[in-house]
């Protein structure tokens, strides 16, 4: 019993930590809408949501059943047996969390634990079948695969309905209240704040409370039975009351809806999803201690289990403060949240994923079908709905750190009231629906029906969808087969098992921080690029100039790495540089859009210099291709296993080497600091590679002659050659541009003489 004591102590070990990925993965469902419209400052937004799991998780002891016997028979099992599930799903379950956290994708916990005991059941029950000498026709015995089938079945209804409800709902309240809504919610406001709330005050008492000890059989199912009483009282009540808010004391409205809709998806979150962190522990608990409490604990059935236990508040509490404290410290959960408000946000921007043969199928199947039906549309409608759903021109109010948030408020407010009328509906008729599933779906319809995702962005979204929805049967698939391989390991080596993959749990967790590290340290670098607050000609083009020295930095850096590389025939290094030579192309790419927004910003009398704005996004994309080019040609050399440099060439090159990067490196450092331009310095870096350049090629020609330098080898030469020379003609372009057109040197002058230099007074002090 020594052995199953220290293995159940492992499992309560692993809940914390399967607590701690489960939260920063399911933060997204109740973060989204009021993050995303930054209904109130994040403090505001994390206390309510707090409020709400500490709530919700005193509710949730009646949900702890699914773990003891809701995909398997435990009266067929014996407790080493359980202890070998438990521990198998408990494994994978943390495994596979963190690997969605650390990649931002969110997926569904529920989906997650009921596949991994399924996958652990059926390992076991075939173990024993193989033992007992019975045969596989009485795995059915075992394993209650209906279950499973329900929750696939939910998966799909989860999507297709959730998606169609939320454009439908979120259309039709754009039609009604447009993008101009501030004084159409005043006219007729407390109707559409009386149906939301009367909507989430249902949700909490159908989905949230449904578990709590003074919710009895009784009271549920009297409010099943009278729900549409309850909505309309609700309705009725909160209409009144808003309306009087509105006009006395000129609350908005759509902030109250939001805030409460954030309350009660975090409560149902903790209600209905502990479960799926503490409830294979907390079965493992009382199939330990109802073992130990007989005469045979290793032999002894577990039918017990099948009884009705009570949870321990204690339990629930301390599972809700590690909630808690996971929500406000988490950085994977702001990760998984982000992703979810980029892929709605209103305004274009950074896309973080690419575009699919997938998707653009899609995206034209969708434009051919709305095409359709605007053309069968009669004239007059279509322009009535073109003007109610004009964004042009609108500008949302700031948020509360001065930036604009990513979609409105009335949005936020559609998303939360469509997802807790599914929700509750599909609860009231018993059928498998997937918070998870719900939530993101139904952001993502109320996306597209906003206009969110236009020509310029609709592919990269649609591909960020389906990644999503991928990931979800990926959940399912994945959860089933590494708990199977885990519980057979159990099964199969005991205690060493065990050890090992506690061992292969650390090890990969600690090589996932590492990997989120590096993609939050990237997602900073292109955060620097941000251009939300731009208010004036001036600061954009010194924001431009500043983005354009930082890039040239990193041009920079990547060359001399480039260099370091071939040098030494370091493929690895050459490799890497290679997978980040798109993160060179994402800071072009972010620099140009900010051009453009610099361009919108221009009068008419200043549109004369446009043609010098396209010169720049010219040599930005220039250079962008040139080291890329530099950087392939090095890395297929290499990996090629071709002959490396002659020493004359390595010499020479490291001539070429030293005049780009003091070229680079002086350009970069005067277009960071707005310093005045000393371009005949920069020029003359320029003309001595030129001459170093022609020397070099008359070297080149005569170990060509000589057949010393082979053909591989003449063509890498050559290629780093041309790539350097392109580079460091498109920097000095760059920097022509801007002394002549914007007047940096005049500028950056001007700064130094208004702005007191480090370590001095300022003026007059």
């Amino acid at each position: 019993m020594e052995l199953y004591l220290f293995a159940l102590v492992i499992l309560f070990a692993i809940a914390i930590a399967d607590l701690i990925v489960g939260v920063s993965n399911d933060a997204v469902n109740f973060l989204n809408s009021s993050v995303g419209s930054r209904v109130a400052p994040r403090r505001t937004i994390m206390i309510i949501a707090s409020v709400g799991i500490l709530a919700g998780v005193t509710f949730s002891s009646g949900m702890m059943e699914v773990a003891r016997k809701g995909i398997f028979h435990p009266q067929h099992f014996l407790m080493p047996e359980l202890i070998t599930i438990f521990l198998a799903v408990m494994i994978t379950d943390i495994l596979l969390l963190d690997l969605f956290n650390t990649f931002g994708m969110p997926t569904s916990t529920t989906v997650s634990i009921v596949f991994e005991l399924l996958g652990a059941a059926i390992a076991v029950s075939l173990f024993k079948i193989s033992q007992n000498g019975d045969t596989l026709l009485t795995l059915g015995d075992y394993i209650n695969t209906g279950k499973a089938l329900a929750i696939i079945s939910g998966i799909l209804l989860s999507v297709a309905i959730a998606f169609v409800c939320g454009a439908a709902a979120q259309f039709l309240t754009r039609i009604l209240f447009t993008f101009e809504f501030a004084s159409r919610l005043r006219r007729y406001g407390g109707i559409w704040g009386g149906l939301a709330l009367s909507m989430i005050t249902y949700f909490i008492l159908i989905k949230g409370a449904k578990g709590a000890s003074f919710m009895t059989p009784e009271a549920v199912a009297w409010i099943r039975t009278h729900t549409w009483t309850i909505l309309g009282a609700g309705f009725i009540f909160f209409a009144i009351l808003l309306q009087l808010l509105m006009l006395i004391a000129r609350l908005n409205i759509l902030k109250l809806i939001v805030l409460a809709g954030t309350f009660a998806l975090a409560m149902a979150f903790a209600a209905n999803d502990l479960v799926n962190f503490i409830g294979v522990p907390l079965a493992g608990f009382h199939a330990f201690t109802l073992a130990r409490d007989t005469a045979a604990p290793l032999t002894t059935s577990m039918a017990a289990l099948q009884q009705a236990v009570h949870t321990s508040t204690f339990f629930l509490l301390g599972a809700g403060v590690v909630m808690v404290v996971t929500l406000w410290r988490s950085r994977k959960a702001r990760t998984v949240t982000q992703t979810e408000v980029n892929l709605g946000r209103q305004e274009e921007g950074v896309e973080r994923f690419g575009s699919s043969h997938l998707s653009r199928i899609l995206v034209r199947m969708v434009t051919g079908l709305f095409d359709s039906v605007r053309r069968s549309s009669p004239s007059p409608l279509r322009s009535w709905i073109r003007r109610r759903l004009d964004a042009e021109g609108y500008q949302p109010a700031p948020g509360y750190d001065g930036t604009t948030p990513d979609f409105d408020l009335l949005r936020a407010s559609v998303n939360l009231m469509v997802a807790s009328a599914l929700i509750s509906w599909a609860t009231s008729l018993k059928l498998p629906l997937s918070t998870t599933y719900v939530t993101f779906m139904v952001a993502m319809g109320t996306s597209l029906a906003d206009q969110a995702w236009g020509l310029e962005s609709a592919v990269y979204r649609v591909t960020g969808v389906l990644a999503v929805i991928g990931g979800w049967f990926f959940t399912a698939f994945m959860a089933f087969t590494v708990s199977l391989v885990f519980a057979f390991t159990i099964a199969w080596l005991g205690g060493w098992a065990i050890l090992g993959l506690l061992g292969l749990v650390g090890f990969i967790i600690y090589r996932n921080l590492k990997v989120h590290a590096s993609r939050e340290q990237a997602a900073r670098e292109l955060a620097l690029f941000d251009l939300k607050r731009v208010k004036d000609v001036d600061f954009a083009v010194r924001t431009c100039f500043e983005h354009s020295g930082r890039f040239l930095e990193k041009v920079l850096a990547n060359i001399s790495a480039c260099f370091d590389g071939v040098f030494h025939q370091d493929r690895k290094k050459l490799k890497q540089l290679r997978r980040e030579t798109s993160k060179l192309q994402k800071w072009a790419n972010i620099i140009v859009a900010n051009i453009f927004k610099t361009l919108r910003l221009t009068h008419h009398d200043e549109l004369r210099d446009a043609g010098s704005y396209a010169n720049v996004i010219s040599a930005l994309q220039e250079i962008t291709e040139s080291t890329r080019d530099l950087i392939l040609r090095c890395h297929v050399h290499t990996a090629n296993q071709h002959s490396g440099l002659l020493p004359a060439q390595r010499r020479e090159l490291k001539q070429v080497r030293k005049h780009v990067e003091a070229l680079l490196h002086d350009t970069a450092h005067m277009l960071l600091n707005l310093e005045t331009i000393a371009y005949r310095d920069v020029a003359a870096h320029y003309v001595a590679l030129k001459e170093a350049l022609d020397d070099l090629d008359r070297n080149q020609v005569e170990r060509i002659r000589s057949g010393a330098s082979k053909t591989r080898l003449s063509i890498l030469f050559y290629g780093i050659n041309n790539a350097v020379l392109k580079i460091s003609e498109q920097v000095l372009q760059l920097l022509t541009i801007f002394d002549e057109t914007f007047n940096l040197g005049e500028k950056g002058a001007a700064a130094e003489e208004s702005a007191p230099a480090p370590g001095r007074d300022k003026p007059g002090g």
